[in-house]
């Protein structure tokens, strides 16, 4: 049996199988070979193991029907390239465009499983909606499946009928010569359009396309952690697909509107806090509002602007994961500005006291020199 495999090139006779060979005789002829091949039985024979990768090619070929399809077409070559995916469907256009069709079975143009319309819809989203997840609905204006004749497109009391061009199969096959010889041809038959059923009494709601335009209510969860600019994808949620088919997908683009107080940076939330000169001079314990509540920070005495408190485990949480990112608190000290009299000379004694050079007040500004000069 192995001179006999040594021998074969073809990779029906590479497993002892015919060309008509079902699934199960390639698989039964496989294992055969492969007990008495493997290298694991036969101690590293270099020879067997050549073969048994030769036996185990044919087998991974032959057992998938779209690599077994080209094999037949195009022998060995053909079917193992890694570009035989771009090569075949090169060569079905080419044959679409000559002689009408595809001569690997199929139409390269249409598919008899009809599928809806995909839609995208816009939802603004707050800021703590998108940080903590929300439920919402959206209107949506699309195809909907026709409710009188559940989508077959048929009136009530009537059914589909068996398509009288191509019998049912959706598809026309065609014979025709040509130089290369005789070329068989597949397409959608015409008179149904791929759908292998033809409509004898259409449904007066729909006129027998089994759906309508009309609005409708979507529920969307949107989970926690989302940010602005991400989609979320709600199968099967889009348009209805024309006589029962599968209705697309609705794919929902999220707006967060800014919050006025706090920003996102991935998972992390910060929150740009102000404090006054004498609070970062001389340390101050605040109650903080953030979206989980209130939080107790003490800021120490000489705290400066750009100061950036921790607290763990309360920015937004991962999406799709476990855990929470940060909320980052930065400070920034605030410069007191249109101050009494008073409060002015109390700074003035209190620059005195550090030794800290400042402006005269009785000597005036700038302006207030040119002023004089002038007098």
């Amino acid at each position: 049996m192995i001179s006999k495999v040594a021998m074969a090139k073809d990779y029906y006779e590479l497993l002892g199988v015919s060309r008509s060979a079902t699934e199960d005789e390639i698989k039964r002829a496989y294992r055969k070979l492969a007990r008495q091949l493997h290298p694991d039985v036969n101690g590293g024979n270099p020879e067997n193991e050549a073969l048994f990768k030769e036996v185990t090619l044919a087998y991974e070929t032959l057992k998938d029907p779209e690599k077994r399809n080209r094999y037949d077409h195009f022998g060995s070559e053909g079917a193992r390239g890694p570009t035989m995916d771009g090569f075949a469907t090169g060569l079905g256009d080419i044959f679409e465009a000559f002689f009408g069709g595809s001569p690997f079975g199929g139409n390269s143009n249409r598919s008899t499983t009809r599928r809806g319309d995909d839609l995208e819809i816009a939802l603004q989203l707050a800021f703590e909606e998108a940080v903590f997840g929300a439920q919402k609905e959206v209107t949506v204006k699309s195809h909907l499946t026709c409710e009188t004749c559940g989508g077959n497109g048929s009136r009530v009391g009537t059914h589909p009928s068996k398509c009288s061009e191509c019998g049912g199969s959706g598809q026309i096959r065609r014979v025709r010569q040509s130089i290369l010889g005789q070329v068989v041809t597949t397409n959608a038959c015409p008179k149904c359009d791929g759908s292998g059923e033809e409509i004898l009494t259409p449904c007066p709601e729909c006129r027998g396309e089994g759906r309508k335009i009309a609005e409708r209510t979507v529920n969307v969860d949107v989970p926690a952690g989302v940010d602005d600019g991400m989609k979320l994808r709600i199968p099967h949620a889009g348009g209805a697909a024309w006589r029962g088919g599968i209705s697309g997908d609705l794919y929902v683009s999220l707006r967060v509107i800014p919050h006025p107080s706090f920003e996102r940076a991935g998972n992390d939330l910060i929150l740009h806090l102000h404090i006054p000169l004498t609070q970062a001079a001389l340390g101050v314990e605040l109650d903080i509002d953030t979206l989980d509540g209130q939080e107790h920070i003490t800021v120490a005495p000489g705290t400066q602007s750009g100061h950036v408190f921790r607290i763990k485990g309360k920015g937004a949480p991962t999406i799709r994961g476990r855990g929470r990112g940060d909320l980052h608190i930065s400070i920034t000290v605030d410069t007191p500005t249109n101050m009494s009299k008073e409060q002015t000379q109390l700074l003035y004694q209190f620059a005195g006291l550090r030794g800290e050079e400042v402006s005269n007040p009785n000597e005036g500004g700038l302006l207030h020199k040119i002023r004089t000069s002038f007098a």
